[in-house]
């Protein structure tokens, strides 16, 4: 799925817990001073971001299939190999990174197992390969609240719960799937406090994936009949608990 949007929705949408996963994610992948790492479906930059502070910029590459993200994340972090590509078709020689990571991006791969075979092939042997999702499948992800009261409203609609990667267990059985070795899974956590409910209301009307598309195509009044919903489900403030599933494998 390519992200049609400008950098700045998708850090008003997602960034506030993409900040919060980029470091553990990161850290399963024993990212370090003195790698080569690359940032597969790298968006506007948050794990980017991450890996620069880790290892600078000269030593991280990026591929992105949204040329505005591609963009955002040469303006921001100068130095990065950043290339407009997307996961199944990576521009970069057999083992040339020490880990290949991906956030929140695997069940929008066109072909996931395409997709982490790639991210296979660009590691060296003895490298790591890390990829995260959002709990989907136990209503986990910062997007449950929306999905849930959505459901209510219009119970034919089809979520984000069956993508791949989004149930526990099934990163684990994708990367043994393409072999790699030593497989882990865990879960990430995220907390983020929203102070007031429009804070966290406002980003889903920007258009930003699948549910600001469902957003979009809901008439004035049914939008009206969401948010206020949302608003009672949630109350004016309030702090939102998730967590990713997130897997590590070891190239051999």
């Amino acid at each position: 799925m390519v992200f049609s949007v400008p950098a700045d929705a998708y850090d008003r949408f997602m960034g506030r817990y993409s900040v919060q996963l980029s470091p553990q994610l990161a850290d399963l992948a024993g990212v370090e001073a003195g790698q080569r790492v690359v940032d597969v479906g790298c968006g506007p930059g948050a794990l980017t971001q991450e890996l620069v502070r880790r290892v600078g910029a000269k030593a991280v590459s990026a591929a992105e299939p949204s040329g505005e993200f591609v963009a955002a994340v040469a303006q921001r972090l100068p130095g990065v190999d950043v290339r407009q590509a997307a996961a199944e078709e990576l521009p970069f020689a057999d083992g040339e990174f020490d880990a290949a990571l991906s956030q929140l991006v695997v069940h929008f791969m066109a072909d996931p197992v395409r997709g982490v075979s790639e991210m296979k092939r660009v590691t060296r042997a003895g490298g790591v390969v890390a990829a995260s999702v959002w709990d989907f499948g136990g209503q986990q992800s910062p997007l449950g609240p929306f999905w849930r009261v959505a459901r209510e409203l219009d119970p034919e609609l089809e979520d984000e719960s069956d993508r791949v990667g989004g149930t526990q267990g099934e990163l684990g059985e994708l990367f043994a799937q393409v072999g790699l070795e030593e497989v882990e899974e865990t879960a990430l956590p995220v907390h983020v406090e929203h102070s007031v409910f429009d804070e966290w209301w406002e980003p889903f009307t920007l258009g930003v994936g699948p549910a600001g598309a469902y957003f979009n195509r809901l008439d004035p009044a049914r939008q009206a009949e969401l948010r206020q919903g949302l608003r009672e489900h949630l109350g004016e403030s309030f702090t939102l608990p998730a967590r990713a599933w997130a897997a590590r494998g070891v190239v051999r």
